[in-house]
């Protein structure tokens, strides 16, 4: 029996219909469950030699870590911070990129019971005064590679709570950053799980993350230790990891993405990680790696399907993969055919936040990927579409995301406990017993769940509702857009209207010609109400962090003209 049938009791084709798996989808945990116990060490005990993670340096280098590796250098990381005084509660931020050691430490911490910060290398001064004092945070452990602890430095004075400043890299160390590879070669392997007062028990908080922004400050997110359950349907549902195989997703460790892509799911289907550290995307390499290391199972955006599409995939040996997934912007026919003409696979889409683990997806043996539709339900979450009256929508109506929530003690695993520490902010998102994602669909009539966009996004314009993914995904097709974002802009007569910003493809210049081609396009190709009436060309998007469009600085641009 598969590590993960011990928890859910089922294989992903037992749900004979969305029915079945909504009314005999079971979850078995013990109050005290924690991923890094009661999967990774009992991984390391029964199956010591089962290849855990095959990590790569951008300069080539391998290394091969089983999961008794894992344990073994967890409890080696656990025993360091308890002996550098982190204890069970404290949070300890993680800007590690995409060092091996960024699974030690998540693990040590998880054993211990503090509560994990991830960060990503690209963060500022402000960025990280505001994190550090916002989430009160008692240590970090920095990477050593660029400029990332001169930047920490430039806050000196500001932190309110930090104790404690780890780096790896031993160049880096000195002052008061402590050389985190030094203590942790000395320290204890011989790690106990604690109990008492300083046991981890199952509700206990055990991630701290920080929302995108794409406007305002960042919010809080927390989640406890059940939050790696939720993610079984991620890896072995959704990605459909290969026991023994090797899945690739592309992320740093500064995002919540890794945890979907790089530890929890694929761990309970007892697969093994490729971690490259590369970096900069680069089409090509990717590749080559996907070809190398005989990669089964691939997760990455959209756009980088785009990007890897730009090349002759037929030049690369690919007959590894069996099983490819994207999310987290519109999926576009042309790079779904493109991509099933080049390797055989249909690409699988899902759809989830930092507040959730997936919630809704194409996962189930009768059902078939379709772009644009993204599914339907997974096991666990009771997912409804409602309208503004708090009404459930009839099939082809637009209306919000939402998840049942029928008390605090039966809450999904993988939803998040609160915002921000506050039980105003909290209450905003969790009201009326549903979980209000911001995110609108519809359901086809199938029963399909169909992605349209934040509610933010969403343009209200001559009395229509029109999402921006739907128009971009169209203008995507055509070999002039490179990038596009698609708002609302203030217009006297329709309330808003339809505006495209839009980055060209080289040999591509602006000119009223293009833009008349570009809107007839639309017209061709949806319903010619949502063409963009007004289309500006830009050199680049504003975005996030994380690659995430602003449509938000945008739309605020256009208010003020």
């Amino acid at each position: 029996m598969a590590i993960y049938e011990k928890f859910v009791g089922a294989t992903r084709d037992d749900f004979i219909s969305l029915k079945d798996a909504q009314k005999n989808y079971t979850l078995s945990y013990n109050d005290d469950f924690n991923f890094a116990y009661d999967v990774v060490d009992e991984l390391g005990k029964t199956k010591p030699e089962k290849l855990a993670m095959l990590w790569v340096s951008k300069n080539g280098e391998e290394k091969r870590f089983t999961f008794r590796d894992m344990m073994y250098y967890s409890n080696k990381a656990a025993s360091y911070f308890n002996y550098m005084g982190i204890r069970k509660g404290d949070k300890v931020m993680l800007v590690l990129k995409r060092s091996y050691y960024f699974w030690f430490c998540i693990l040590g911490l998880h054993k211990i019971g503090a509560v994990v910060v991830q960060a990503t290398n690209m963060l500022k001064a402000k960025d990280y005064i505001y994190r550090c004092n916002a989430g009160k945070i008692k240590a970090v452990v920095v990477t050593g590679d660029g400029m990332e602890t001169e930047y920490f430095d430039e806050g000196e004075g500001q932190y309110e709570t930090i104790e404690k400043k780890f780096v790896l890299g031993h160049k880096k160390a000195g002052d008061d950053w402590i050389d985190f590879e030094a203590g942790f070669e000395l320290a204890n392997p011989d790690w106990q799980r604690p109990t008492g007062d300083q046991a981890v028990m199952a509700d206990d908080m055990m991630l701290m993350a920080f929302s995108s922004g794409t406007s305002g400050y960042p919010k809080i997110i927390t989640h406890n230790f059940k939050y790696p359950l939720g993610h079984i349907m991620t890896g072995v549902f959704w990605h459909r990891v290969v026991d023994g195989g090797l899945h690739f997703t592309i992320s740093d460790t500064g995002w919540l993405k890794s945890l979907w892509g790089k530890l929890y799911g694929q761990w309970f289907g007892e697969s093994a990680v490729l971690v490259y550290d590369f970096d900069k995307f680069d089409a090509k390499d990717i590749l080559s790696k996907l070809e190398k290391y005989k990669v089964t199972t691939f997760c990455v955006p959209p756009t980088m399907y785009r990007m890897l599409l730009e090349n002759d995939v037929s030049k690369y040996d690919l007959s590894s993969l069996t099983h490819c997934c994207t999310a987290g912007e519109a999926l576009n026919p042309e790079i779904y055919n493109n991509w099933m003409k080049a390797t055989g696979l249909k690409l699988y889409e899902g759809f989830g936040q930092t507040e959730t683990t997936l919630c809704i997806a194409t996962i189930y043996p009768w059902s078939e990927p379709n772009p644009g539709a993204i599914g339907f339900p997974v096991p666990g979450y009771d997912v409804h579409i409602l309208g503004e009256d708090g009404e459930s929508c009839p099939r082809g109506a637009t209306g919000e995301i939402c998840i049942r929530v029928l008390s605090q003690a039966r809450k999904t695993c993988g939803l998040l406990d609160t915002y921000n520490f506050s039980e105003e902010d909290t209450k905003k998102a969790l009201h009326d017993g549903f979980y209000h994602t911001g995110d609108t669909a519809y359901r086809d009539e199938k029963g399909t769940f169909c992605y349209v966009g934040r509610n933010d996004d969403v343009i209200k314009s001559s009395g229509y509702r029109i999402g921006p993914f739907e128009i971009e995904s169209v203008m995507l097709e055509h070999p002039a857009v490179k990038e596009v974002a698609v708002t609302g802009v203030p217009d006297p007569i329709r309330g808003f209207a339809v505006k495209a910003t839009v980055v060209l493809s080289d040999k591509y210049f602006p000119s009223d010609e293009l833009t008349k081609e570009l809107q007839k396009y639309v017209k061709d190709n949806t319903a010619p109400y949502k063409y963009p009436r007004v289309v500006e060309y830009v050199d680049a998007l504003p975005k996030t962090f994380n690659g995430k469009i602003r449509r938000s600085e945008i739309r605020d641009k256009d208010t003020l003209v």
